[in-house]
């Protein structure tokens, strides 16, 4: 039995769906039974338990070959880091009850580094906090998710401009589209790699692109010319602040100023495992434009 804890996101729907496409039961834990039934349509058995709630996790993964892991933030939580603690120490609970054979936690890029640099740096206390459990641990750390740019894509139709946070327009960074991470998941559950210890896997695209780069693609899918344009620094509490609270804007503001710094935001110095989706920017982002 493969559980994949909070199926119902893209990534775990991703991972779900590899595994069932090659035989595999899968459990799929989720916290809206609104979700659940484009998972019972691929065959999952689908649980609902919180994040949150060690005991009914607990139960949840009970009896599993391998358990997939994530912590996703709560972008409106009143503290967000508080928040995503109490998820992982939850998690951490349910794992020591079940005692999977393995098991594999989505983290972040940047979970290597000891400073705190917004966002990543909860991922690197998600990953520490794992790693004393007894059994075979997999670190997936994923790059941006190229389906990130979905909420700009409206004003880049209407003004021909793209906003972004990085602020340097033609340095490439690392960006994945959130379907390759799963199916890298898929395959690292199937095929771990690692009898003892702890794995790390990076995960990003086929290459790198900068933002200039994603303007461009938009414009080839749009129609229309779209150019690339860096928010000033001092506007993005201002921005960040109209979707999500002050706590969550305040680590998403991190990782823009871990990005600026440069190499920061990257693969773990020292020889760490990286692994390549299929998926292309213009095929990623086509899926998110309306009418192509």
């Amino acid at each position: 039995m493969f559980v994949i804890v909070g199926a119902a996101g893209k990534v775990g729907y991703s991972t779900s769906l590899a595994l069932r496409e090659a035989g595999m039961p899968v459990r799929a834990i989720l916290r809206d039974a609104t979700q659940a039934s484009r998972l019972s349509a691929i065959g999952c058995e689908v649980v609902l338990a919180d994040l949150q709630d060690p005991a009914a996790l607990g139960g949840a993964v009970a009896d599993a070959h391998a358990v997939q892991v994530i912590c996703p933030p709560t972008p409106q939580a009143p503290d967000a880091v508080a928040d995503m603690r109490r998820s992982i120490d939850s998690v951490v609970q349910a794992l020591q009850r079940a005692r999977p054979g393995l098991v594999l936690a989505i983290s972040d890029y940047g979970a290597h580094v000891a400073e705190d640099i917004g966002m990543p740096s909860v991922f690197h206390g998600f990953e520490e906090s794992l790693r004393p459990l007894p059994m075979p641990k997999v670190f997936l750390r994923s790059a941006e998710h190229m389906e990130g740019w979905r909420g700009l894509i409206p004003v880049a139709a209407a003004t021909g401009v793209l906003p972004t946070f990085h602020q340097h327009l033609d340095r490439p960074f690392p960006t994945v589209s959130a379907q390759d991470v799963g199916r890298m998941a898929a395959d690292l559950l199937l095929h771990p790699g690692v009898a003892s210890g702890a794995r790390t896997v990076h995960a990003e695209g086929p290459r790198r692109y900068a933002a200039s780069d994603v303007a461009q693609a938009l414009g080839e899918l749009l129609g229309r010319s779209v150019t690339a344009q860096a928010i000033p620094r001092a506007q993005w509490m201002e921005k960040f602040g109209r979707i999500v609270s002050e706590s969550t804007a305040r680590l998403l503001v991190g990782i823009y100023d871990a990005h600026q710094r440069g190499g920061l935001i990257d693969v773990e110095p020292g020889g760490s495992e990286v692994r390549h989706g299929t998926t292309g920017l213009v095929q990623a982002l086509r899926l998110l434009v309306p009418g192509r």
